[in-house]
């Protein structure tokens, strides 16, 4: 990002950074692409520009770490620049980009090019994930150093998971060398396969065929049971079961190199949105029940899930179109994950505002090893602004996403970005 742009300094803001333990009213001055003062009431520099932040949050800006961007080989559905445009309408400063793409980025050049195109675009910071398996196959390992060099953060396969345990043991030994996560999709495959939703009483008045939690589950406790063995860091993608979450706490207490993610959409819709066959909210994994709702809000109270994540997956409205069982998984997320957070998370009462900032931008810059999550003086100048009481109507056709994928639409969610600061500049302010 460029670094010579004005002085910015962001006015009589509520400010909360975890990483310093700060909540306070005060100013923010952004000079040079970083943080320059934080804290308190100071003065105008000469020829700065300032943006009154009175009755706003100011925050170190939100990073998600599980998007998917479909370019290369899907720009008719998603590209690098609008899913990065998409990501400051909903105050991400920074996302990783998933590899599942066409071809997959799993090289050096596909993963210099998805960079190359973030770079470009010039809203969200963009980081590569790299696959874990060539072509993501599952057969043979990509060559994580040159892809690291090339500036993939992370490895998944994310989309189908590591069937091979001896493929993932290696995987997880490798990337020790180069102190980045192994990102898993865990999907028992032989119990998924055929799946559309949950299997539960909502599956059988469809008529559809479920995906069993143990599904899920059962690639949970094999995966945290090698990274225990090799002492390789397992980042556990989009979890969504009760059974998950007790077995993710069980490695922990155990002292496992284990991180995890959850959805907004897994913490705030169980599978009664899929009634009427409602392809907006098929994804994988399924929504869920009640109890697993509630238990992955306790999880992310106690710590035991680190991050809140998108998984933003846009697809063509024709593919959405079809039959339930035949249509894509997926919907998007970036531009409505901050209002679900603080509608069904903030106001509800189960995390607090300055917790549920720590999951949304501290937290992911640390277990990613990313640059930013923070406004100390030096940080990079990345700033999420909003409005956590604004009430708004979710309209998917005002998307800056291509992605109009939503079980949102219509909602009136609480809680909305009103500015996103990427390396000092101002990247996107809400309309009044």
């Amino acid at each position: 990002m460029p670094n010579n742009v004005r002085d910015l300094v962001l006015r009589g803001g509520r400010i909360v950074d975890p990483s310093q333990g700060l909540d306070l009213v005060g100013d923010v001055l952004l000079r040079n692409g970083l943080v320059e003062a934080c804290g308190g009431a100071f003065g105008t520099p000469d020829g700065a520009e300032v943006v009154d932040c009175s009755g706003l949050v100011v925050a170190p800006g939100f990073i998600d770490v599980h998007v998917h961007l479909r370019e290369p080989g899907r720009e008719d559905v998603e590209t690098v620049a609008t899913g990065a445009h998409s990501a400051v309408a909903g105050g991400f400063t920074g996302i990783c980009a998933m590899p599942n793409t066409r071809p997959v980025t799993d090289n050096q050049a596909t993963v210099g090019f998805v960079k190359r195109q973030g770079e470009a675009a010039g809203f969200a910071r963009v980081y590569p994930y790299g696959a874990i398996s060539v072509a993501q196959k599952g057969e043979t390992l990509a060559e994580f150093g040159e892809m690291v060099g090339a500036g993939a953060v992370a490895f998944s396969d994310d989309g189908r998971p590591v069937e091979s345990a001896h493929l993932m043991r290696t995987a997880l030994e490798y990337a020790r060398a180069f102190n980045v996560p192994i990102a898993e999709h865990c999907e028992d495959m032989s119990l998924a396969h055929g799946g559309s939703m949950n299997e539960g009483l909502m599956s059988a008045k469809l008529g559809l065929k479920g995906i069993p939690a143990e599904a899920e589950e059962i690639y949970v406790i094999r995966d945290i049971l090698l990274a225990r063995r090799t002492g390789g860091h397992i980042h556990l993608c989009h979890l969504s079961t009760k059974g998950s979450v007790e077995l993710v706490r069980w490695g922990k207490e155990r002292g496992v190199n284990v991180t995890t993610e959850v959805c907004s959409h897994h913490i705030s819709l169980t599978d009664d949105a899929v009634d009427g066959y409602n392809t907006n909210a098929k994804m994988n994994p399924p929504l869920r029940l009640a109890e697993d709702i509630e238990a992955l809000q306790q999880g992310l109270a106690d710590g035991t899930i680190d991050l809140l994540v998108t998984d933003h997956a846009p697809h063509h409205y024709d593919e959405k179109e079809r039959e339930f069982a035949d249509a894509p998984n997926g919907i998007v997320g970036l531009e409505t994950a901050l209002g679900v957070n603080c509608t069904y998370l903030l106001h509800r009462g189960i995390m607090s505002l300055s917790h549920m900032i720590d999951a949304m931008s501290c937290k992911p810059a640390k277990v990613f090893h990313l640059p930013g999550g923070s406004l100390a003086r030096g940080a990079l100048a990345d700033v999420t602004v909003f409005d956590p009481a604004r009430r708004w109507i979710v309209d998917p056709a005002r998307f800056k996403s291509k992605g109009r994928n939503t079980p949102y639409g219509a909602y009136e969610l609480t809680g909305q970005t009103r500015i996103t600061v990427v390396g000092g500049r101002v990247v996107y302010r809400a309309d009044a």
